[in-house]
């Protein structure tokens, strides 16, 4: 296959994926989600394979959806035909089956987040197995503010239910340092020391045996699936597509048509201020 989303590195038995749209901090386009499905099931079929990591190029992991696409889409969507659910329902699902690609890996995925990660980027970055980041990135799902629901659904069975309503209520995002305080990442650690970090973590798992490896993953995945992760999902996704035609869904998207993405951000955004300036 070729890639146009996404780039493929090989280090002896740790293959890295990397979201390459850095002139759009790897925003999520049509392609990227099956491009990553597809790498990892040809990382799962290749038995020099043992560990897998995923990061992104430029100044971002993933800044989420590519909202000058999705905006335009869902407008025409809407003028042509109306908003289906079930239409809808089946496209988004389609794209959670692809990041979930990364939770059914047999083969373990480290995610490496620097800059943002943020929306459908978390959605992304919270299906890897662990998590490491810049102790200055910043993570959060700031649409659940408006045009939004986490598709993944993944944060209430990370960090538990007090912090994930903490950050799902207000859309605040939180810093490296933050989120390993709180359990959503394994490790926060200075930026410069990242790449080295998860290189060296991915280089220790990918000496055992791979049997093992495959074995000790489905033990601790099979328990959130027990929990109800597929049902959450389901709920998270139909929700989304709920949340991006409410009134005020489809005024935002309005405002990003008629103004720019960046302007209506901004309007989504105002209300909220700074909240990790007031805290200092």
């Amino acid at each position: 296959m070729d890639f146009t989303a996404i780039k493929l590195e090989r280090h002896d038995r740790v293959l890295h994926i990397v979201l390459n749209r850095p002139e759009r901090l790897n925003a999520i386009n049509r392609d990227m989600p099956r491009e990553l499905e597809q790498a990892v099931a040809e990382a799962n079929a290749d038995d020099g394979v043992r560990v897998l990591t995923l990061r992104g190029s430029g100044r971002a992991f993933c800044a989420g959806y590519d909202l000058d696409w999705g905006t335009r889409i869902e407008h025409q969507t809407q003028a042509d035909s109306g908003w289906d659910p079930v239409r809808d329902f089946a496209a988004m699902s389609e794209n959670v089956r692809c990041f979930m690609s990364l939770w059914h890996s047999h083969k373990p995925v480290l995610a490496q987040v620097h800059g943002w990660c943020v929306g459908g980027g978390t959605d992304l970055a919270l299906c890897a197995d662990l998590i490491l980041a810049a102790e200055d990135a910043q993570i959060g799902y700031p649409p659940a503010r408006v045009w939004g629901s986490p598709t993944s659904a993944l944060w209430a069975y990370r960090i538990g239910m007090e912090q994930a309503k903490r950050l799902l209520l207000t859309g605040d995002p939180v810093d490296g340092r933050s989120a390993e305080r709180i359990g959503l990442i394994y490790r926060a650690v200075p930026p410069e020391q990242l790449e080295a970090e998860v290189a060296a973590l991915a280089a220790r798992m990918a000496l055992l045996p791979l049997n093992q490896l495959v074995m000790m993953k489905l033990l601790v995945n099979q328990a959130y699936e027990n929990m109800g992760l597929r049902t959450s999902q389901m709920i998270g996704t139909l929700f989304d597509g709920i949340a991006r035609h409410t009134p005020e869904g489809v005024a935002w998207r309005e405002l990003a048509l008629q103004q720019g993405v960046k302007a209506a951000l901004a309007e989504r955004d105002g209300h909220f201020g700074d909240y990790g300036a007031r805290k200092k």
